[in-house]
């Protein structure tokens, strides 16, 4: 690891608190790894001086650096001031547009990644793609959130909850026509929700919590078609006043990635009732905000050493209970036991073959013979696997590394275009 002794200007002089930032390139098109991307990495109070460059791998992400933040005390109470650090990023690869990140955001003590989807270039238009990452939820001014029906009862189903594979986000109000729309993985879109709203310094089991309740909501707004049925062709919004902060580009980070990975197929239900439960929240005291979660009020409980569930019964009552549902979209259901070295089915043989697929674009990650023998060269490429997406490196399929190759290999075999030359995998 590299670290940077800078005096970041956004902590007091003489403190010295770091978190650590890694980048993660791929192509915007094929959503394959860009190796040996330029990344050059600047503060955003200085940002004539680099202070560090970067290059990545054969896997499109760069090595992790030590970037000084504000005390973690900023993160931990309301304050005014800033809880975290701000880099630009420029970002550099042969045949693609240069994109520069304005404002990632750093936590002390937290590893953070910073994914970048890099574009063609086009030879017409040589102006770089420029992301600005707008305030956290917690220290920005955003509106609050409307109150609404935690249950829609006109939209009443009773079909079992499927997970979606992917959703789009309207970034703006729903009305806005001029607002984009972004389709993504679930599982991404939950994950730059969370960490746009709570900080990855809290406790952990009040992130749980806070996950929950965004998993909840977001599932709410798919399983009833809410923005459909009134004619609009997305899934949610990015509005804090209907929906929940979505922050196009993004940093992640990893706790609350890993966090998202083991319970993104959790919701919250109440009884007898099917559809998941619409879960608010607000930034400030309960009492300012009735039916919702308070933000920091459910990280003062955490401190009080509440599990997740007794927080969310604090805010939503007795009767609320943590749901999960194996039934995820376009994906093969979890056989229901681990995969393990000397494992014999056709699970095994589908992991080996989308491994294999997988392998095309991540040459880090060895071929096997699809033959649905749990062999050492299977679990070899499955730890490579794990490794290259952050997941706990066991070489062992469980849910979680499951469905994080499901996902992956959807979002290869589902791309438009490639960003090799000769179009191939």
């Amino acid at each position: 690891m590299y670290t940077v002794n800078n005096e970041n200007k956004s902590a007091p002089a003489g403190n010295k608190y770091f978190g650590m930032l890694q980048v993660h390139v791929v192509c915007e098109i094929g959503s394959r790894p860009v190796e040996n991307a330029e990344v050059q990495v600047l503060d955003k109070n200085d940002p004539n001086r680099v202070l560090v460059n970067l290059i990545t791998d054969i896997s499109g992400k760069t090595m992790e650096i030590e970037l000084p933040t504000p005390p973690i005390e900023y993160s931990l109470n309301p304050s005014p001031n800033q809880p975290y650090a701000e880099y630009q990023l420029i970002i550099n690869a042969p045949g693609l547009k240069t994109v520069i990140i304005d404002s990632a955001q750093l936590l002390p003590g937290i590893k953070t990644v910073q994914p970048v989807n890099m574009p063609r270039r086009n030879e017409t238009d040589e102006a770089p793609e420029i992301i600005v990452i707008g305030p956290h939820f917690l220290f920005g001014n955003y509106p609050p959130k409307l109150y609404e029906d935690e249950i829609k009862d006109d939209l009443a189903r009773t079909e079992p909850v499927m997970i979606p594979q992917t959703v789009t986000v309207h970034d703006g109000l729903p009305g806005d026509t001029e607002a984009k729309n972004y389709s993504m993985c679930y599982r991404d879109y939950i994950k730059n929700v969370a960490s746009s709203r709570i900080y990855a310094t809290w406790p952990k089991e009040a992130i749980y919590a806070n996950i929950l309740v965004i998993l909840s909501f977001t599932l709410n707004r798919f399983y009833t078609g809410w923005y459909k049925n009134q004619g609009y062709d997305f899934t949610i919004t990015s509005s804090t006043a209907y929906d929940q902060l979505w922050i196009h580009g993004r940093n992640i980070d990893t706790n609350i990635s890993l966090a998202v990975d083991y319970i993104f197929n959790y919701y919250l239900s109440l009884p007898d009732i099917t559809q998941p439960v619409l879960t608010q929240a607000c930034a400030g005291d309960s009492s300012d905000c009735p039916g919702m979660l308070s933000l920091w009020g459910s990280k003062d409980l955490g401190d009080l050493s509440y599990e997740a569930l007794d927080i969310l019964r604090y805010y939503y009552g007795e009767l609320i209970y943590i749901n999960y549902t194996y039934n995820v979209e376009n994906s093969v259901t979890w056989p229901g036991i681990n995969l393990t070295e000397g494992s014999i089915s056709d699970d095994v043989k589908n992991i080996q073959n989308q491994l294999n697929i997988l392998s095309k674009a991540y040459s880090e990650i060895p071929v096997s013979i699809p033959d649905g023998i749990y062999t050492p060269s299977t679990a070899d490429a499955v730890r490579a696997f794990q490794r290259i997406f952050d997941l706990p490196v066991t070489g062992i399929v469980d849910v979680v590394t499951w469905y994080k190759i499901s996902c992956a290999y959807a979002r290869l075999t589902n791309a438009s275009g490639l960003c090799g030359p000769d179009g191939s995998i």
